[in-house]
């Protein structure tokens, strides 16, 4: 399959014809304003009465620069100023931060306990004060953290061993992954106690002047996973009810110790089965799976390589009887579906090349973010799958929040690469097309091979650093294996 690259497509017109040749909506606008009344500029008044003042979202991404003791390092504090300067208004957590040491994704995840407290209240404040110095005030800036157990993605001792906390048998990722038939699963009494724990990292963010916490339920992690636990007996399993318990109990939690702190959840509103790389080709393909599969949550059990919103919709009711507001939807895993979850041109090292033109991702992403934005008006919701965007990032950025179908554009991988276009958006600065992340993957082959994540390609900072050289040594592996 022949994929054109989006930095070919330089007018209006042959943007829009691309889309209509894949048979997909990217609805954009043709000319991005800029200034005061600039509908990216536009503030968002939150229920409480805060105000936010843009319309950007920092997403927040692990960059495995932390210490083995979970604390940042000059590393981790470089790239959250960049995330103050970077003009964006609201910081959905900056960070994954692992709520005890065995639910750590990587073993140089941020860790939030005791001993690490002071040191994220130095790394949200460094953040802050980077956003004050560059544009005067941070009156109107939201920071959150997000909160993490990795569940299934544990990895807390070894980059390259998986340590499994799972809340039940996945027919289909158990054989990917290697767990053995009788692993044992994460008991009642043990989410119990998680649920606990949640609650505390939530005090102490809170402590640490974190404005909100978000309960991540998103990309195959603990929270993600038990929303699909249909097979699970007891309390944690099952029914919806079951199914959402953790988030009941957690929120419940957090609210006896911390009752005034905001909460966020980032929903990875629908998924697939998990794809592989097809002999020959290399080209992802999904799994075989049987005639019913309920384990993708937001698929359709009939058709499972497509959508079904109906649980997505449920759960996002559920959120606003609990009084959450603050909603960022993304969609999949970056273990099993990289594409549909973050849709890019070149694989990482443990990927497999898109089954798919990446904009057809980016379709699919904005347009169940604008169906459940229609759906929940009173929800403030975060939209994902930008940054493949690259040049025509603010026209569709713009179009998505004048009409409505999404309140915030958030920036991830974007943000390793040029963390300053909101700001040059805003001002209306033309872009810095060397900057514009181009989705080369380097930013996850690097910690998929135990080295620090970065841009190392368009970052001179990074392409200076030594792990450049390991990056590109991995890469050419890759290419001569698949060759």
């Amino acid at each position: 399959m022949s994929l054109r690259r989006v930095a070919a497509l330089r007018t209006v017109e042959s943007f829009s014809q691309h889309l209509a040749d894949l048979g997909v909506t990217v609805p954009f606008d043709a000319e991005v304003q800029s200034g005061p009344a600039s509908p990216l500029a536009q503030p968002y008044r939150l229920q409480d009465g805060f105000t936010i003042g843009n319309r950007w979202c920092v997403q927040p991404m692990e960059g495995w620069d932390g210490t083995e003791a979970g604390q940042p390092t000059e590393l981790t504090r470089r790239r959250w100023r960049h995330f103050g300067q970077s003009g964006a208004k609201l910081v959905w957590g900056g960070e994954a931060v692992a709520v005890r040491p065995d639910g750590r994704a990587n073993p140089r995840q941020l860790l939030i306990n005791e001993a690490n407290a002071l040191l994220l209240a130095s790394l949200r404040r460094e953040l802050v004060e980077a956003h004050a110095e560059r544009f005067g005030s941070s009156h109107d800036l939201l920071v959150g953290l997000q909160l993490t157990h990795s569940g299934r993605f544990a990895r807390p001792n070894q980059h390259d061993v998986l340590e499994p906390a799972i809340a039940y048998h996945h027919p289909l990722l158990d054989r990917k992954f290697g767990l053995a038939s009788d692993h044992p699963l994460l008991s009642d009494r043990e989410l119990d106690r998680l649920v606990e724990q949640f609650a505390a990292a939530a005090e102490l963010a809170a402590a640490a002047g974190f404005a909100f916490v978000d309960i991540k339920h998103c990309h195959g992690y603990l929270g993600h996973e038990l929303l699909t636990a249909h097979t699970r007996a007891g309390a944690y399993g099952g029914s919806f009810e079951n199914r959402t318990r953790f988030l009941r109990e957690v929120v419940a939690a957090i609210r006896r110790r911390t009752p005034g702190l905001r909460l966020g959840v980032r929903l990875s509103a629908f998924d697939m089965p998990p794809f592989e790389g097809r002999a020959g080709s290399g080209v992802g393909t999904p799994a075989a799976v049987e005639a019913h599969y309920p384990f993708a949550f937001g698929g359709d059990p009939a058709q499972p390589l497509r959508y079904a919103l109906d649980e997505a919709q449920r759960f996002l009711a559920l959120l606003e009887a609990l009084g959450i507001e603050l909603v960022n939807l993304t969609a999949g895993s970056p273990y099993y579906t990289p594409h549909i979850q973050r849709p890019a041109l070149f694989a990482p090292s443990d990927g497999y090349p898109p089954p798919e033109d990446p904009l057809v991702g980016v379709a699919r992403q904005i347009e169940v973010t604008a169906q459940l934005k229609r759906d929940f008006p009173h929800l403030l919701v975060v939209g994902s799958a930008y940054s493949y965007l690259q040049n025509w990032l603010p026209n569709v950025a713009q179009y998505n929040v004048r009409t409505g179908r999404a309140d915030f554009v958030g920036l991830g991988r974007l943000m390793l690469s040029y963390p300053d276009l909101p700001a040059d958006v805003l001002a209306g600065r033309k872009l810095d097309a060397r900057r514009l992340c181009r989705t080369f993957s380097d930013c996850t082959t690097a910690p998929r091979n135990g080295l620090v994540s970065g841009c190392y390609p368009l970052d001179a900072f990074y392409k200076a650093r030594p792990e450049a050289e390991r990056v590109s040594a991995i890469k050419a592996a890759a290419r001569a294996e698949e060759a």
